[in-house]
C-alpha cells in the first residue's frame, strides 16, 4: 500500500471543517472539549456505580434509579430527547429481553439528542450500556468500569456538544446519545433499538460504542492507551478519522490487538456496536481490556483512572465532532 495516502487523507480530515471554524484548533471545539473533566466524570460515576443502584441489573429498580439520575442531568444540561419520543425512554418489553440466561422484566433504553443544524436527518449514534449484573450472593456488583465508565463518558460528551451549540456551533449532523439496557444478557437493548430504530438505520452514519474505558489491563499498566475495535471493518475512512482525531488531540496509543473478527475473544461481537455493524453501519468500539475486577464485586468507582478516562472520553468526542461536522458522511465500502 502507498504509505503516503493515509497521511494525505488524515491531513484532509483535520482541515475538512476549518472553513466553518469547526476545526480542532477552533474555539468551539477547544472550549467544549474542556467541559469533559475528571471531576465531572468522577461525580457522575460515584452515583451511577454506588451501592444505592444495587448493581443496575436489567429492569431492576436500581437500574431505573440510575436512569432517572442520568435524565435529570441531561435536563440540567439542556439536552433533550428525540422529538419523535414523548420523553427520554424507549420502552423495551420483557418479550424482547428473553435470553439464555432467563427472563427479565420490562426495561428501557435512554435516549438523549442534539439536532443537527444542516443535515439533521443524518444521525451519529454514540452508545454505552448502563446495565450491569446486579447482586449475587449478597454482594453488589457496582460495575464502575463495566459500563459505568462508558455511561458517564456519554453524558460528558453530550455536555460538550451542548456547550458548542450554545457557542453557536451546533453539530451539522444530529447526535443521538444512546444508553442501552440488557447488554449483559446478550446485547438485548441495542438489538431492540436496531430492530425498532427511532431514526432509520439508513440515515445512521456511524456508531461509536463505549464499553469499559476507565481502567487498564495488565499488559498496559501505566500507558495512555485504548483498544479500538472494528473501525475499518465496514468503512475505509473511519479508522483514519479516529487516528487523525487522536493525533490532533489526545495522542493515546491506539491498540488494535482485538481488531479482528477471528480474535479468540471475539470482542467485535461482544458489545452493542455489533447490532449496528451487522446492519451495515460503520462502528468503532472503545475498550480498556479485561482486568482482575471485570465482572467482580470489586469493580468500584475508587479504582477508576479518571485522568485516563477523561482522555479517552475526549478522544471519542473529537472523533464524533469530525463525523458530525465534515462535509460528506463517511462511506460504507467494505
Amino acid at each position: 500500500m502507498n504509505k503516503a495516502y493515509p497521511a494525505i487523507f488524515a491531513a484532509f480530515v483535520l482541515t475538512s471543517c476549518a472553513t466553518a471554524n469547526l476545526s480542532y484548533e477552533g474555539r468551539a471545539f477547544r472550549s467544549s472539549s474542556e467541559t469533559i473533566t475528571e471531576a465531572d466524570l468522577k461525580r457522575h460515576l460515584y452515583v451511577i456505580a454506588s451501592d444505592e443502584m444495587e448493581g443496575r441489573e436489567t429492569g431492576s429498580e436500581g437500574q431505573k434509579k440510575a436512569g432517572r439520575y442520568m435524565i435529570a442531568e441531561y435536563r440540567k444540561m439542556g439536552v433533550s430527547h428525540p422529538e419523535v419520543l414523548k420523553d427520554y425512554y424507549q420502552k423495551v418489553p420483557k418479550e424482547a429481553l428473553n435470553s439464555r440466561r432467563g427472563t427479565l422484566p420490562d426495561s428501557e433504553n435512554i435516549l438523549a439528542f442534539i439536532k443537527g443544524s444542516e443535515k439533521p436527518e443524518e444521525i451519529i449514534v454514540i452508545s454505552a450500556h448502563y446495565d450491569h449484573v446486579g447482586i449475587k450472593n449478597g454482594q453488589i456488583y457496582n460495575g464502575a468500569d463495566d459500563d459505568g465508565s462508558g455511561t458517564v463518558a456519554l453524558m460528558e460528551i453530550a455536555e460538550a456538544f451542548k456547550k458548542a451549540q450554545k457557542m453557536g456551533k451546533s453539530p451539522k449532523r444530529s447526535v443521538l446519545f444512546l444508553h442501552v439496557t440488557g447488554e449483559e444478557h446478550g446485547l438485548l437493548g441495542s438489538k431492540y433499538y436496531a430492530d425498532n430504530p427511532v431514526y432509520p438505520l439508513s440515515n445512521t452514519v456511524v456508531n461509536l460504542n463505549i464499553d469499559m474505558i476507565g481502567r487498564s489491563d495488565p499488559d498496559n499498566e501505566g500507558k495512555d492507551y485504548v483498544y479500538v475495535i472494528g473501525s475499518e471493518m465496514l468503512s475505509s475512512q473511519l479508522k483514519v478519522i479516529n487516528e487523525a482525531a487522536n493525533n490532533a488531540t489526545q495522542k493515546l496509543e491506539l491498540n488494535y490487538k482485538y481488531d479482528d473478527p477471528n480474535d479468540p475473544q471475539r470482542l467485535y461481537y461482544r458489545s452493542d456496536h455489533y447490532n449496528f455493524a451487522k446492519n451495515g453501519i460503520p462502528v468503532a468500539f472503545y475498550f480498556d481490556g479485561v482486568h482482575a475486577d471485570y465482572h467482580q464485586p470489586t469493580d468500584d468507582a475508587d479504582k477508576i483512572d479518571y485522568k485516563l478516562l477523561r482522555k479517552r472520553t475526549q478522544l471519542v468526542y473529537a472523533t464524533a465532532w469530525e463525523l458530525a461536522n465534515r462535509e460528506d458522511r463517511i462511506v460504507v465500502d467494505k
